[in-house]
């Protein structure tokens, strides 16, 4: 197999004429359009690129647990919320905070497991 990497620097040095004769050669000798592999080209990388990693997460309350001030706390400590603010959102059952990055969101799945409520990354 030719060195690919070889082959790419003789490419950056051509200029755009001698690009176009290239392109045109490798069309009549293979017998494909550029166009169309240009076309196609996105399509096709997004089908064969693996999934994304997902990098940002909701962090969602799930159940209060048996030390519901406990978690009050907690959860004021993670979001800055205040007293009012954290108690409404911990009966609520709602979602503490969303698009944390994922060391972040781990951080405070694991404090918020800790005062016995049940949370999880969404």
């Amino acid at each position: 197999m030719a060195d690919i990497a070889k082959m790419i620097e003789e490419i950056k040095g051509m200029t755009v004429l001698e690009l176009n004769s290239l392109v045109k050669a490798i069309e009549e000798e293979f017998g494909v359009s550029a166009a169309a592999v240009a076309v196609a080209g996105p399509a096709a990388a997004a089908e064969a690129a693996p999934a994304e990693e997902k990098t940002e997460f909701n962090v969602v309350l799930k159940d209060i647990g048996a030390k519901k001030l406990e978690v009050i706390k907690v959860v004021r400590e993670v979001t800055g919320l205040g007293l009012v603010e954290a108690k409404k959102l911990v009966e609520s059952l709602g979602t503490v905070k969303e698009n944390v990055p994922k060391e972040e969101a781990e951080k405070m799945v694991a404090k918020i497991k800790e005062s016995g409520a049940t949370v999880v990354m969404e």
